[in-house]
């Protein structure tokens, strides 16, 4: 059987009509040779979800979200998503939206749950929306900004007195400061390198002191050993010996004990001392005033003469 042109024309749009259809479908995540499971969820916003977006359970991509329309008045959205895997999973399962970045839109997964009846193809799932990065920076943000501008004020205030501190006077005494501080450090700079050189030229100087400094500290040492074989507590024990001798003397002179502490104690004693000092004076005054009496030598006889008594000095 011979087609006309006609029928041929036919044929050609009806094949490009559903290829246009199919394209269309393949392009909106839906491919209609498969036979796929539908699921349904409602949210009250989507949080940038968009059709073609992927569907995953467990990180897998198992699907496409179809579509996303209102449901009522209210503004409630209905998400339409399919599942291409026989994976099962209950009714109590989690549709969640999550991602999302600066570059990147969001995904839809499910988190399955597998108490209760297993999910069929048109069941509506539990939607909830997981907290992107977005929604934390949008979060977090507000009170960032506040702490940011605090901080720009303090800094303002803060300038605003180093400026009217730091006046011309001020500036002027810092960069002279500034510049005595140069000053300062060049001249430890030489003094540096006068120390250098004095230790570079003395180098042989100092290690002999430093010789000697050990050889005296090694001195030291020795003299410290043979203190330390010294028999302190017999040293000890002769001197609290000599200590009591002397107390045991101080209590004697005290006691009137002995020939020194009778002259100490006995009033008799010192007053036959005083008066055999006084007698003794007389004589020795006697002697000068009349020496003849005690020594005569005369070749013609003895002559008297008046006797002169010597005074009591004492008295």
């Amino acid at each position: 059987m011979k087609l006309t042109r006609e029928v041929k024309t036919a044929i050609l749009a009806i094949v490009a009509i559903l290829l246009l259809i199919f394209g269309y479908n393949f392009l909106k995540g839906q491919n209609l040779l498969d036979n796929n499971r539908t699921f349904y969820a409602v949210y009250d916003n989507v949080e940038g979800l968009a059709p073609a977006s992927d569907v995953t359970i467990n990180g897998l991509n198992i699907g496409k979200v179809v579509a996303i329309e209102f449901l009522d008045q209210t503004g409630n959205l209905l998400v339409t998503f399919e599942v291409d895997s026989d994976f099962e999973f209950s009714k109590q399962s989690v549709a969640k939206i999550y991602g999302g970045s600066l570059i990147g839109g969001k995904s839809l997964a499910i988190e399955p749950k597998y108490e209760g009846p297993k999910a069929v193809s048109g069941d509506t799932l539990n939607g909830v929306i997981d907290t992107g990065m977005m929604e934390l920076v949008n979060e977090l943000l507000p009170p960032l900004q506040s702490k940011i501008e605090g901080t720009i004020v303090s800094a303002d205030s803060l300038l605003q007195a180093v400026n009217s501190v730091l006046d011309p006077g001020t500036r002027q005494n810092l960069r002279n400061t500034i510049a005595s501080l140069s000053a300062t450090a060049t001249q430890f700079q030489g003094a540096s390198k006068s120390l250098n050189e004095i230790l570079v030229t003395n180098r042989d100087k100092l290690d002999r002191t430093f010789s000697n400094l050990d050889e005296m500290s090694s001195n030291f040492a020795k003299i410290s050993d043979t203190l330390s074989q010294v028999e302190v507590g017999r040293l000890v024990a002769n001197l609290e010996k000599v200590v009591n001798d002397f107390q045991g003397i101080a209590n004697n002179l005290k006691e009137g004990k002995g020939t020194a502490g009778k002259l100490l104690q006995d009033e008799q004693v010192y007053d036959n001392l005083e008066g055999a000092t006084r007698q003794l004076e007389q004589l020795l005054q006697d002697l000068k005033l009349n020496p003849k009496r005690y020594v005569h030598f005369s070749l013609f006889g003895k002559n008297n003469k008046e006797y002169t008594p010597p005074q009591d000095s004492l008295r």
